[in-house]
Formats: structure tokens, sequence, C-alpha cells
């Protein structure tokens, strides 16, 4: 026979509010961070970027570059996550630059000051400059748009991974928005704007991290 303590806790327990959420709500509830992309966040000038890669990899600029402290071009960058991790929303918005010039808009793995693998491109089906109008750009990212390599480059060491690895270290490349998440929740992952003059290092780079209240 159970005591009356045991009862009263018994009675206590089915009392108390269930904490079960919504499932519906990972969809529509969001895990935000943010990027203030500036040239002074890149890790070189143009000038010195080695010429052998550049040529290899058809980096070579078409227009003059311009010292990361002179250049006026500033901008911002969100992404926000469902919680279900399902997808993710890109909200860019950029200035002093010629949308014109953009050649290339991408998110890269590193941390700051390092040149990393690409694991978003946002250029990859129309080029990159078509996706801003009026100097803002707006998407949605799901598994689909992460840079994945099947066939590894003929000659290239194991050491150096051409994609996104899962966890900084290893070399399993990421693969879901799970993963971009995972990263962008670590702050190593960046905006990287490339543009006519500045094609190498780019023009202007953003960390990305938990945005603030």
């Amino acid at each position: 026979m159970r005591t009356p303590a045991v009862l009263a806790f018994a009675l206590a327990l089915s009392t108390l509010p269930a904490h079960a959420k919504d499932p519906s709500l990972g969809a529509t509830t969001f895990t935000v961070y943010e990027a203030y992309m500036s040239p002074s966040q890149q890790p070189g000038e143009e000038t010195d970027a080695p010429k052998l890669v550049e040529k290899s990899l058809g980096l070579s600029g078409t227009a003059p570059s311009v010292p990361r402290e002179s250049r006026k071009s500033r901008g911002y960058g969100q992404i926000r996550f469902a919680k279900d991790l399902s997808k993710a929303y890109v909200e860019v918005d950029i200035q002093g630059v010629n949308p014109d010039d953009i050649i290339m808009f991408h998110i890269h793995c590193g941390p700051p000051g390092v040149l990393g693998p690409i694991i978003v491109d946002f250029g990859a089906d129309e080029g990159a400059s078509k996706k801003f109008v009026n100097g803002k750009m707006t998407l949605e990212l799901t598994n689909k748009n992460m840079v994945f390599i099947k066939d590894m480059p003929k000659g290239l060491k194991p050491a150096l991974p051409e994609s996104c690895p899962a966890e900084l270290g290893f070399p399993t490349q990421t693969k879901t928005i799970a993963g971009l998440e995972y990263l962008a929740r670590k702050g190593v992952l960046y905006f990287n704007l490339h543009t006519k003059a500045h094609t190498y290092y780019g023009e202007m780079r953003g960390q990305i991290y938990a945005a603030q209240e």
C-alpha cells in the first residue's frame, strides 16, 4: 500500500504542465547567425596572392586592385537556421560594390584570417552577380546546396580538404544544413565576396557568429 507521501508526490507530478512542444515549431523558429563584412578581414592584399595558384585556378584579376584599407566596400549577412535544421534562410546587404563586378560569392569554413574551402557557392547556377538586386540578396538553403566533392583531384594531398569537414581536423565532409549550423556555432564559417579586382582573397569577408540581441 502506498504511503501518503508517495501518493502526494505522484499527484504533484500529474499536475505539472506538459513540456513537449509542437513539432511544427521546428520549421518556424530559428537560430540566427550574422556577419559584418569588411576588406580588413581579408588575410592578405591581392598583390600578395601567389601568382601560380591564381593562374592554375583562373583567378587572375581583370581590374586594378585596391589596398584593403582604401576600399569602401561593406556588407552585412545573416543566416537563420530553422530549428529542425531542414533549411536556412540567407539575407545579405552590400554597399560600395558594383554588382556587375561580382564574380563569386561563397560561404567558406575557416577561422579568422585563414583561407578555407567553400561550403556554399551562391553563384553555382547562374553567377553570383545575378543574385543581388539593389545590393540585396535573399535565398533559401537546403542540403542540396552544400558543396560536396565526390572525386578528389589528381595529386591533391589528403591533408588539404577540398570541401568543409564536418569537424575541423576530421576528413568527413559536411553534407547537411545541420552540419553547417554546427560549424557556425563554432565560429568557423565566413562570407567571402570576390570581384574582378579582388579575385584570390576577395573584396571583403565577414566571419559568422551568433547574432547579438
